[in-house]
């Protein structure tokens, strides 16, 4: 769940779990659950499992040990591909039986010695014996169902679930395949292709290995060999001795489970190399830069087979985990891997490796080493109180744990020696990692506490590693590269690897597995708000360039932002959580909300309220940010727009308004609206209007002259430059910039649109203290606007208007007119404001109005300065005759320079666009909002999931 919610996944029931028989008093569906998840993650890390195992069962018994002629008490787990058995005594035994290698399940005869034992023998004839079991005939039945739903080794299926559909054609010759059997490395580990034997391999060094070998093999013969091994301290003992070259490939596979998938999935590596390759991806992109930067001290990484094979494994990876693609210190992980296996088999221990033993590691945020680095420090503060508080002071032990961790140490200790490091960690897990770290930093204590800075403290860490050796090794001498950039005047002694593990082991080896599980689900909380909180820093800063909000404003608006949406990842959403965040994005645009979620931030957010009218422009904003036309709008979208109706100037946010009312943001139906309206008052009679024949043209200003001028002087002096580089540099970046929008670059608007934009005008006054003054003030602008129409329609086709360049006049609007002429514009305008001031409002009678004596708001409209003299009460359209002449003129179109302008003749319009508003309060609101749908909404949802189980 923890990591659901940091992936910002969206919470999914356990399918598998089957439905309670009977209702439970006090007992919650949702933790039944969990307390499922956390059984079946834990067994799961215990005996390395995949993730899709699922723990059916567990119980008490005793298992015979052929190797010690003994019952061990211990429970035995059953799962549906898997029988474990642990002993109650750690490290004592342990065992993994695959139901697919089992021959035969059968209840033998019970005993006073031998109470009712099961039998399980294997294919490769090993028989395990368990005794003392209370229900044996249950547990019997329960494995002979999973054995009868277990396929037959042959019928393994060669694909998962993403690939199943989409084969790759066989060929037989191989011909034309990026993968296949006749590659060297396909059979062979890279350390085979390209070892030579040397004299001095048959000195003591080779005799010592000869003997680990030996020691192995009789290990095998006593204790088993493969998955179905006996895991007991003897197995302990011989992985802290090193394990021999031979076997080393072997043993990896068995200790990290990866022999498991490798068995279960035959043929699927090699499909998706076949898918994988050819493919460009940043994934890819960034595998390719870091090829030649994997041991490229070592032979087999400087040749093209080398580097092919990694090329391979690295990008299928990429493909089949694109949630992780690809981290930088996967390649010198994977290096080390094929060094000791085939392709295949590296492929499976890299997913081994990623996706369980060190679970979220290798991604862009190495979430998973951020932990541990927390859970180093905690060990570090209670191993180590003296040595902790002066490394915090100097910040080492940040630095020192995310390469350390993330490499498993090989990119800071010789090779050999790291290799012995990684033997371990593939058989106890990350626990030793941390009991070597912890030692490192015990046996530099005294250096490390004299240190002054970080420099010098991580000087004394960096050569104590590098002179970490390992006389035993029989593989040639690898150069290190950072014990040939970090040169002392006196070489530091050297320290014996089987020393420094013998020592971890003696000095903190009472680190448990579960102890240290404990301590990272304390530091995932601790993590994910640090993760937030840079994020949130980062967009902060970002933003604070963008837009005028204070960082506490932006701070708060980013807190309503991403909480919903949260809401919207779990609660009435249509889309996925994966479409709604993407980790790969800036954090600008990493968190999205759809239509809905923009709406109801933009009713309790934005300063311009409009009734019911508010919803359509909401939608209108959300049209005109969506610029991708993705339905999402991530918050450096949601913050442009808010920004510029808060603290924009009074063009600016005249713009906004204006581009509110233009394509994409009004929509064809909504423009349409308004001839679908006057169509059911009145005929479809076009008339010219004659009447402005004589009226001044109305000329258009020129926005800020003197900014031209200065732009044609600065050419002046470029000429005058040498045009050097730099000069081209700078053109070329200023090409690059985004060219800034200004007021000529906007479209015409026309009639429609026009009343569409007086319709907002309208709504947005209602509520204001200088409601009448606004009315008034409006209705003359929009006629002066509606007479500017029509002048423009004779200065060109379509209603282009010819621009002129001298100041615009102020237009008297109590000319006296023909009674018939030029009456479209204004019965439309007049039609829109009446039907958006009867919105929000319940309509009175006829009857009722005329007994009130008080001028209505709309009568304010009807008696200023449009041709609307004849309509004498707000609901009078309705019982009018049609009128001739009031439908939409597709000829009329207006500039946004002429409607600033007229917009400026009235003072009481100017002071409401420039008046400065406060979002403060409205944030308050929005959170008081927030805590009362939490409380709310709690009781629905337990019901709901009552009812749902």
């Amino acid at each position: 769940a923890m990591r659901q919610l940091l992936d910002n996944e969206a919470f999914a029931a356990d399918r598998s779990l089957p439905k309670p028989c009977k209702t439970l008093k006090n007992v919650s569906t949702l933790k039944r659950d969990f307390d499922a998840r956390a059984k079946n993650e834990r067994y799961r890390a215990m005996f390395r499992l995949t993730q899709d195992e699922r723990l059916d069962g567990h119980t008490d018994c005793t298992l015979w040990t052929p190797f010690a002629k003994m019952h061990i008490v211990g429970q035995l787990f059953i799962s549906n591909n898997y029988i474990c058995f642990s002993s109650r005594e750690e490290d004592l035994c342990q065992l993994i039986i695959p139901l697919r290698e089992v021959s035969i399940v059968e209840k033998a005869d019970s005993s006073s010695v031998l109470p009712c034992p099961v039998s399980i023998s294997t294919k490769n004839k090993m028989t395990f014996l368990f005794a003392n079991l209370k229900d044996r005939e249950f547990l019997v039945q329960r494995i002979s169902d999973f054995l009868q739903r277990t396929p037959d080794s042959s019928w393994f299926d060669t694909s998962p679930p993403s690939l199943i559909g989409s084969s790759v054609p066989s060929d037989s010759t191989h011909k034309g395949r990026h993968y296949h059997s006749g590659l060297p490395t396909a059979s062979q580990s890279l350390l085979q292709l390209f070892h030579q034997n040397s004299p001095e391999d048959l000195g003591p060094k080779a005799m010592k290995e000869k003997m680990k070998e030996e020691a192995w093999n009789i290990h095998f013969s006593e204790f088993g060999r493969g998955v179905c091994m006996y895991r007991t301290s003897r197995t302990r003992e011989l992985v802290l001795n090193g394990i021999p070259e031979c076997l080393r490939g072997e043993l990896w596979l068995l200790f990290s489970g990866a022999q498991n998938e490798l068995a279960t999935h035959p043929g699927y590596y090699g499909d998706l190399v076949e898918q994988a390759m050819g493919m460009c991806s940043l994934a890819t992109d960034e595998i390719e830069r870091d090829l030649h930067r994997s041991m490229p001290e070592h032979r087999a990484f400087q040749n093209e087979t080398g580097i092919a094979a990694l090329r391979r494994v690295l990008t299928a990876y990429a493909h089949r985990n694109p949630g992780i693609g690809y981290c930088q210190a996967m390649n010198i992980v994977t290096s080390v891997l094929l060094l000791y296996c085939t392709e295949e088999q590296a492929f499976w221990l890299l997913v081994a490796l990623c996706e369980r033993m060190l679970p979220d590691y290798y991604n862009t945020r190495v979430v998973g080493a951020l932990v541990d680095q927390g859970v180093f420090e905690d060990l570090t503060r209670s191993s180590l109180p003296q040595l902790y508080e002066h490394m915090q002071e100097l910040g080492v032990i940040s630095t020192i744990s995310l390469s350390w961790f993330l490499t498993l140490f090989l990119s800071v200790m010789p090779f050999d020696s790291a290799v012995l490091l990684v033997d371990c960690f593939f058989y106890e897990g990350i626990k030793v990692i941390f009991q070597v770290a912890l030692t490192v930093l015990l046996d530099n204590m005294d250096a490390l506490l004299s240190s002054s800075d970080e420099g010098e403290a991580m000087t004394v860490l960096g050569r104590y590693l590098d002179n970490v050796v390992n006389k035993q090794t029989v593989a040639p001498p690898i150069p290190h590269l950072h014990a040939v950039l970090t040169s002392g005047d006196e070489p530091p002694p050297e320290i014996d690897i089987f020393d420094l593990i013998k020592s971890s082991y003696e000095k903190f080896g009472s680190l448990s597995s579960d102890v240290i599980e404990q301590m990272r689900f304390k530091q995932r909380l601790k993590v994910i708000q640090s993760l937030e909180d840079t994020a949130k820093r980062s967009v902060v800063r970002a933003m604070m360039t963008e837009s005028a909000f204070s960082i506490e404003e932006l701070e708060e608006l980013y807190c309503l932002f991403k909480s919903k949406h949260m809401t919207s990842c779990y609660w009435g959403s249509s889309s996925s959580a994966a479409e709604r965040h993407d980790p790969s994005l800036p954090y600008l645009e990493q968190y999205r909300i759809d239509p809905v979620q923009f709406s109801q931030l933009f009713s309790a957010l934005a300063p311009w309220v409009c009734g019911g009218h508010t919803t359509t422009l909401s939608s209108r904003l959300f049209r005109l940010l969506d610029q991708n036309q993705d339905q999402l709008v991530n918050f450096k979208e949601f913050i442009t727009g808010l920004s510029g109706m808060y603290h924009g100037d009074m063009t600016e946010k005249l713009k906004l308004l204006y581009k509110l009312h233009l394509p994409p943001a009004l929509s064809p139906q909504e423009a349409e609206s308004a001839l679908e309206a006057t169509h059911f008052f009145t005929e479809d009679e076009p008339g010219e209007s004659s009447f402005l024949s004589d009226l001044d043209t109305f000329q258009q200003q020129e926005v800020a002259p003197g900014e031209e001028v200065k732009d044609r002087g600065g050419d002046v002096e470029e000429k005058k430059e040498v045009k050097d580089y730099r000069y081209y540099l700078r053109m070329w970046a200023k090409e690059k910039e985004p060219k800034k929008e200004t007021i000529k670059d906007l479209p015409r608007m026309n009639q429609e649109q026009f009343i569409e934009f007086c319709k907002t005008l309208y709504n947005m006054f209602s509520e204001d203290p200088s409601e009448q003054e606004l009315y008034h003030a409006i209705a003359t602008v929009a006629s002066l606007l509606l007479h500017i129409g029509e002048v423009g329609k004779k200065f060109g086709n379509g209603g282009k208007m010819q621009e002129t360049t001298s100041q615009t006049l102020p237009i008297s609007t109590e000319q006296e007119e023909e009674p018939d002429e030029g009456t479209s514009g204004e019965a439309l305008l007049c039609q829109a404001l009446a039907d958006a001031q009867l919105e929000p409002a319940v309509l009175q009678t006829s009857d009722e109005e005329n007994k009130d004596d008080t001028e209505s708001s709309y009568s304010v409209v009807s008696s200023g300065s449009l041709l609307c003299e004849d309509i004498a009460h707000d609901t009078v359209l309705i019982g009018e005759e049609q009128r001739q002449g009031s439908t939409l003129d597709v000829d009329w179109s207006i500039t946004f320079e002429q409607v600033l302008a007229s917009l400026l003749t009235e003072p009481v319009l100017v002071e409401y666009f420039e008046r400065k508003m406060d979002i403060q309060a409205k944030m308050a609101t929005c959170k008081a909002q927030r805590v009362v749908e939490r409380q709310v909404s709690s009781p629905s949802e337990q019901e709901l999931m009552h009812h749902s189980t």
